[in-house]
């Protein structure tokens, strides 16, 4: 079985998108959960950018135990050495310094030519080792956009300088899972087998995470991922996701992690707090509705046994299943309801609640379990808590 990597991008590239701001206080709280639920390494955020960063890095530099961090840099003496000042020395600290990985960036956005391009990687690269930095990854932004030889190219260069770690990012959610896979190929074909290499994928086409097992499969030791997704644009590859895949398809794939999913959602509520994320409706594990049914068929079939609609264990993720009434129930459930009150479900009186409290709901409209039993034990007269079983 392999171990996957996972190094947390929440506090960075999560925080880059609108309305995702943390404070350092609030960055720490996250960090010291991330590191309690088994992530390698979290990324604190780009100390050159702000003094909130700056902050943010020295106090979970001070703070982890166990998790190692990293730091976001461009390829500036600069930004390395304010990212070494906020780390404090620390070993555990790895320097994260960003590379141009395609044409388009290096004309467009830079204005550089190759040639300097990689000069500045080799300096950089050299500057951290000569500042103290054990660990030093090249993060090759837009690499899924740039040509294989010359991603190559900069990666030789910064493994040539003493980097310990190469990420290849698909900064704009442009590849599809073969186009990924391949680039992830060609450059674990080039570099030493000790040379970490991670993904670092966008969802904008809703590949993210399809893009990252491509990758692993590839030869990827290590994910960039977010709690929820969250990141630029439409995201990163979430946390969750991945973990939910490695850990029900592990087998299948020879794959696993170190993350405990049972605290993946305690997580999700911290950083929910942090940037005032609302959980959506139909999101993979965090979902309101991820382990959610009022569909009768459904119901009915869950209440002899939850496996027939239930692939995923919602308390492997912290979370909890919920058989919801709606106009979509049926009489299954009136008849569980009735069997927690101890009262006879006759099919008569079945037939009438189930026209009185169901069928004639408006568009949307749900009860927790408890709410509807409550509302029938009223309704016949027996005890709210009659029978009624957890």
């Amino acid at each position: 079985m392999r171990r996957i990597r996972i190094f947390d991008a929440t506090l960075r590239d999560g925080e880059q998108a609108p309305g995702n701001a943390m404070s350092p206080q609030q960055k720490l709280a996250l960090a010291l959960k991330l590191e309690e639920l088994g992530v390698d390494t979290v990324e604190t955020g780009y100390p050159g950018s702000s003094a909130a960063d700056f902050e943010a890095t020295r106090l979970i530099a001070k703070s982890l135990t166990t998790a190692g961090f990293a730091t976001f840099n461009r390829c500036s003496r600069e930004d390395i050495r304010l990212s070494m000042e906020a780390a404090g020395g620390n070993p555990r600290h790895q320097v994260q310094v960003c590379c141009t990985g395609s044409d388009i960036h290096l004309r467009h956005k830079r204005g550089i030519t190759r040639a300097q391009a990689l000069s500045e990687v080799d300096d950089s690269v050299r500057y951290a080792r000569s500042l103290g930095a054990v660990d030093i990854n090249l993060a090759v932004e837009d690499a899924s956009r740039g040509e294989h030889e010359w991603i190559r190219a900069l990666v030789g260069t910064a493994v040539e300088a003493g980097a310990t770690a190469v990420t290849l990012a698909d900064t704009t959610g442009f590849a599809i899972p073969q186009e990924f896979g391949e680039l992830i190929a060609a450059v674990r074909a080039c570099v030493p087998r000790d040379i970490v290499l991670a993904t670092h994928c966008h969802d904008d086409l809703g590949l993210s995470l399809a893009n990252a097992l491509a990758g692993l499969a590839a030869g990827a030791d290590e994910v960039q991922a977010t709690l929820a997704g969250i990141g630029e644009r439409s995201g990163n590859t979430s946390l969750e996701e991945l973990a939910a895949v490695l850990s029900y398809k592990g087998t299948e794939l020879g794959m696993d992690t170190g993350v405990r999913t049972e605290l993946l959602d305690e997580a999700f509520e911290l950083l929910s707090g942090a940037i005032s994320l609302e959980r959506p409706r139909n999101k993979a594990i965090f979902g309101t509705n991820s382990f959610a049914t009022q569909a009768g068929i459904h119901q009915a079939a869950m209440l002899q046994n939850p496996v027939t609609y239930e692939f995923i264990r919602p308390e492997s993720f912290g979370r909890q299943r919920a058989l919801l009434v709606g106009r979509h129930s049926g009489r299954s459930i009136l008849r569980h309801l009735l069997g927690q009150l101890g009262i006879p479900a006759d099919d008569g009186l079945v037939s009438e609640l189930y026209e009185e409290y169901i069928a004639n709901r408006p568009n949307g409209d749900c009860d927790e379990l408890d709410v509807l039993r409550d509302r029938l034990a009223d309704r016949l007269g027996v005890p709210r808590t009659a029978g009624a079983t957890a």
